[in-house]
């Protein structure tokens, strides 16, 4: 189904739990936009594996309870401000993870199973701050062999910008894997494009291994431009001096709103 950008944003609910891809992969930036614009609230952001600018104006705008994430970066521009800010005063959750164990929850909602097993997180302090990760000996060993099990992440929405779905509702993806990962673990997928073309992409096998099947996506909005200002691989690249420019407004709480209100709700300002 082929909706409004406007429209996708309210597909998202309050409280919903939100799968988001990291800063280089497909950051649906301008649905990012219109999720603010309607002033969504209390978000489960979780990062596949980190969080960065998308993660940082929700954020920002007061749209987030809590975040689950290996990291929260904006690369070269450093630590996301509004996210520091955020957890100084205690107005976000925490949880944090690693790259692994991400990929590890996701991968067990994608295949249906409550759990997943993953050994790298032994000896790691994680585990005094995650309850819900759970170490035991390996059923199928000879005794002394533990393993960590991580809950299944089954997220309620999984948001994400794409270059181009075809007229059946697939959407390549090319090489971002978790994008993949994402669609299949989560209930709902929304995805913005930057184009609708009038083919087929399952039909070429220069195109399908790289296409997310129709059956895994709920929800299409073209936005041409839709991952600006941080890019998109193959399409543009970042906006350089509008990602500074942010970084350097968000520094404080009035800076960050007199951004919002300008890149945002479009206002006028003096």
């Amino acid at each position: 189904m082929v909706i409004e950008l406007e429209e996708l944003a309210r597909r998202i609910p309050d409280a919903a739990s939100l799968a988001i891809p990291p800063d280089y992969s497909g950051c649906a930036m301008q649905a990012v936009k219109a999720l603010i614009r309607r002033r969504c609230r209390n978000l489960h952001l979780i990062g596949v594996p980190s969080g960065g600018f998308q993660a940082d104006w929700l954020i920002g705008a007061g749209c987030v309870a809590s975040v689950e994430a290996a990291a929260m970066t904006l690369g070269e521009h450093g630590l996301p401000p509004r996210f520091a800010a955020a957890i100084r005063r205690g107005r976000i959750a925490m949880k944090d993870a690693t790259c692994p164990a991400i990929h590890a929850g996701l991968q067990a909602a994608e295949k249906g199973i409550p759990f997943m097993p993953l050994r790298g997180i032994l000896g790691s302090d994680l585990l005094a701050h995650r309850p819900d990760w759970k170490v035991i000996d390996n059923p199928l060993g000879a005794g002394g062999d533990p393993i960590v099990l991580l809950p299944a992440i089954r997220p309620d929405v999984a948001l994400f910008h794409a270059r181009a779905a075809d007229r059946a509702g697939n959407v390549w993806i090319g090489v971002r894997r978790e994008l993949m990962l994402m669609a299949h673990a989560a209930r709902s997928t929304l995805v913005t494009v930057e184009r609708i073309e009038d083919t087929d992409f399952l039909t070429d096998e220069t195109m399908a291994a790289g296409t997310i099947p129709a059956l895994y996506v709920s929800t299409i909005a073209v936005a041409p431009g839709g991952a600006r200002p941080v890019g998109l691989a193959g399409a543009y690249p970042p906006d350089v001096e509008a990602l500074a420019a942010y970084v350097e407004a968000a520094r404080t709480e009035e800076g960050f709103r007199r951004w919002a209100d300008e890149a945002i709700f479009a206002k006028v300002t003096a």
